[in-house]
């Protein structure tokens, strides 16, 4: 890969993560923000130089929090981008909003949308040259919903890694999936996790369905250790149905983004549908000649924590997208 030399490699990993990347972490800023929909506490950070004329707004999936992509804001940083991110409502270090603290929960989807928009308010980024949006899985879902609802948002392009437009499920159950969340809640009004889910479980590397990247996988998952206070489990019923929702919504309204956006797929993800990605591409590109589709080949769910042949081939793509526009 081309590029290679300019992103950390397994072989080079612990001694980045350890040192040159937790150096730069360390001196992040971060703060607490407050949601205009319920006052409930948000977590951000930004990395920044007063060199660097381009900004990057990370937007992390289901579960995961900013101190899980250390390694990540490293790298962008190196390459002169200043880093801005945040944890989302009911994760990481963000205000927890049910009792259970361990178990995924939203009242309504667009609350993660809302408080999107309300910390870009808050990171102001008018100042820069370019901006641009990097968003993975659930993240990527927000921020389809955030640039189909605010047209008029500051980014230049945007790249979403394994968007979760769709859900792998039995054929039966898709037509139906959508209002038997919906009943399920309305009847059951005390808040459960969703069939086959429990709080959270640090599962083994072997048979898991994120990473080939042993050195990274375990990486996050002692961080979880270390940090408990960030660690969140299975969705509830409540989330899938909301979830569910916001998917079919990105599809439906895919046309409203003119931005250029480059889709990024892993083509052995099996944690969120790789047919309906590609079915939003299809409808975005009917008026977006700027809508790019990237496939991965043997690549699992988290592309940007994969082993190095699948991260090297996202990050070439990814910065050689933005570079572009």
């Amino acid at each position: 890969m081309k590029n290679q030399t300019l992103f950390t490699q397994e072989t080079n990993f612990e001694k980045v993560i350890n040192h040159a990347a937790a150096a730069l972490w360390e001196n992040r800023e971060e703060g607490f923000a407050t949601s205009r929909v319920d006052k409930t506490k948000l977590y951000w950070c930004k990395l920044t130089s007063a060199e660097h004329q381009k900004a990057v707004v990370v937007v992390n999936g289901r579960i995961e929090s900013t101190w899980k992509y250390q390694e990540l804001f490293y790298e962008l940083f190196m390459q002169g981008y200043d880093v801005y991110s945040f944890d989302h409502r009911g994760q990481g270090l963000s205000e927890r909003l049910i009792k259970d603290k361990e178990m995924g929960y939203v009242y309504d989807f667009n609350d993660y949308v809302e408080d999107m928009s309300h910390l870009l308010k808050t990171f102001d980024l008018a100042h820069y040259d370019k901006k641009y949006l990097l968003a993975h899985s659930m993240g990527s879902t927000i921020s389809t919903r955030y640039m189909q609802t605010y047209t008029n948002h500051i980014f230049d392009a945007a790249c979403l890694v394994a968007p979760m437009y769709g859900v792998p499920m039995p054929v039966w159950l898709k037509p139906i999936a959508i209002p038997l969340t919906q009943i399920i809640t309305a009847f059951y009004p005390k808040t459960n996790y969703a069939p086959g889910y429990s709080r959270y479980q640090a599962k083994p590397f072997k048979g898991n369905l994120l990473s080939q990247s042993e050195l990274r996988y375990r990486w996050f998952r002692d961080l979880y250790e270390s940090k408990p206070e960030l660690k969140v489990g299975g969705p509830s019923i409540r989330w899938v149905w909301q979830g569910l929702m916001a998917a079919k919504q990105c599809l439906q309204m895919a046309r409203h983004i003119q931005i250029p956006v480059q889709i990024i797929q892993g083509k052995e993800d099996r944690i969120v549908s790789n047919k309906s990605q590609l079915a939003f591409f299809q409808r975005l590109q009917k008026e977006n000649s700027k809508a790019e589709f990237i496939a991965v080949e043997g690549a699992k769910h988290e592309l940007m924590f994969e082993k190095d042949s699948c991260r090297n081939q996202v990050l070439n793509s990814l910065l050689t997208f933005f570079t572009k526009h």
